[in-house]
């Protein structure tokens, strides 16, 4: 089994086809579909050309299932999913919903991974969501 993406709300399963899919937002409130690639730290985003949004734009990840906003706790900077490995193991993965930043943290109970060169920017709240 590969790995799955589950939403955090409802754990239905985020990624087909080499993709994880997500409905958005962009900062006007249009509403669109992105893909992201399912490797932790890949940074690479697909979308129609006609969901405009720029560098530095924040958007707004829900689960195109239930609905629920993806917003990783009190961080209205990031987006949370769950990774559900192939054996069965769970972690979070939390991501920028920046456009343009490279910024991914694979979090268990136990301890944190992360990913591009935007990291930094969130370390703190990690470790306090470790803390908790």
């Amino acid at each position: 089994m590969d790995n799955n993406f589950l939403c955090p709300k409802c754990s239905g399963a985020l990624n087909i086809s080499k993709k994880i899919i997500f409905s958005v937002k962009n900062k006007a409130g249009k509403p669109g579909i992105i893909f992201l690639s399912p490797e932790v730290g890949n940074y690479t985003a697909e979308h129609n050309p006609s969901f405009d949004f720029e560098l530095g734009d924040q958007l707004d990840f829900s689960c195109p299932m239930c609905g629920a906003e993806l917003t990783a706790g009190e961080n209205n900077a990031l987006a949370e999913v769950i990774l559900e490995d192939s054996e069965n193991k769970k972690s979070k993965i939390l991501f920028s919903k920046i456009a343009g930043e490279k910024c991914t943290y694979k979090v268990t109970e136990e301890n944190y991974e992360a990913y591009g060169e935007n990291s930094h920017k969130y370390i703190n709240y990690i470790n306090l969501s470790l803390n908790k």
